[in-house]
């Protein structure tokens, strides 16, 4: 148990490798640390990242998981999202901002993905007015946005170190959407799919390690609903002027359960024994779960 002066928002072992175990973490001060939890007296790195509180933080490149530099992502009720490279003091790699006359808007929500190469990296974000932004990391520009007319709360590729396959965001009305992101058509962009689920806001949504298809999310009654995706007969398709443009699947619900009056804030599966997860909730409950005969699906 380690106790530090500010409070912490968020945190991720994304960019370490098994054997360091560093911790990275955002706090409500702004500042991005990773930790040594052997030594955690003073952080192996500082930095001053965001203005206001870090909401969000992801890591990629260590544990095994994507190629390329170990780095961290944070968004920021500021409105920025930044990359970090820890071997890099001071200054973050890559720093997406609103331009100039653009509003700022509270970042909820950051993840990495297609990290299947040395070169290849996209960062996604979620915001409150219901903004998806795509950021390409190896062009830096911004490949693709859209809009789900409500709060993201919660983002995550199905695989970070594969091409990029599909993308699940969960929003504030109980509301979740996935994309496929094999396909990119210039005008219409990505095709998806969207489930309305829990009554409340969608706190989380995390995929099974062992089978990129099926995913839980988490909900604001204390529920956790587990789906299934199942891919259309063909993922993409010509449009009337022969430009490929992809179809969305559908998804069906394998489960559900109530486990708290309160929500359920986070999720994590074991990446090691097939259906083990953890999840808290604001009842400041932890709680541990088996979800079996995952195998027969």
């Amino acid at each position: 148990k380690i106790e530090k002066a500010k409070p912490l928002k968020c945190g991720t072992f994304g960019a370490t490798s098994l054997q360091q175990r560093y911790l990275a973490t955002g706090d409500f001060g702004g500042n991005l640390n990773v930790w040594n939890l052997e030594a955690p007296e003073i952080p192996v790195y500082s930095v001053k990242a965001h203005k206001e509180i870090v909401n969000s933080i992801d890591g990629v490149g260590g544990l095994g998981i994507g190629e390329g530099a170990p780095e961290i992502v944070t968004g920021s009720r500021d409105g920025t999202v930044k990359v970090w490279d820890p071997r890099q003091k001071d200054s973050p790699v890559a720093n997406m901002e609103p331009v100039e006359g653009e509003s700022k808007r509270d970042c909820w929500t950051v993840a990495f993905g297609n990290a299947y190469n040395q070169e290849e990296r996209v960062v996604c974000a979620g915001y409150d007015n219901g903004d998806i932004k795509l950021f390409d990391l190896k062009t830096m520009s911004l490949r693709w946005e859209t809009n789900i007319k409500n709060g993201v709360c919660s983002l995550e590729f199905d695989r970070k170190d594969i091409n990029m396959n599909k993308l699940v965001a969960t929003s504030l009305e109980g509301k979740f959407h996935v994309f496929d992101m094999r396909t990119q058509h210039p005008t219409k962009g990505f095709a998806s799919v969207s489930e309305k689920a829990h009554k409340s806001t969608m706190w989380q949504v995390r995929h099974l390690p062992q089978n990129r298809d099926i995913f839980m999310t988490s909900g604001g009654a204390g529920s956790l609903h587990l789906w299934k995706y199942e891919y259309p007969a063909q993922r993409s398709k010509k449009d009337s002027e022969g430009t490929e443009m992809g179809v969305a699947g559908s998804v069906s619900l394998l489960q559900n359960v109530t486990l708290s009056t309160q929500p359920i804030s986070s999720l994590d599966w074991s990446p090691d024994k097939k259906g083990l997860c953890v999840c808290t909730s604001f009842d400041q409950t932890v709680r541990v779960l088996i979800v079996t005969k995952l195998n027969k699906i």
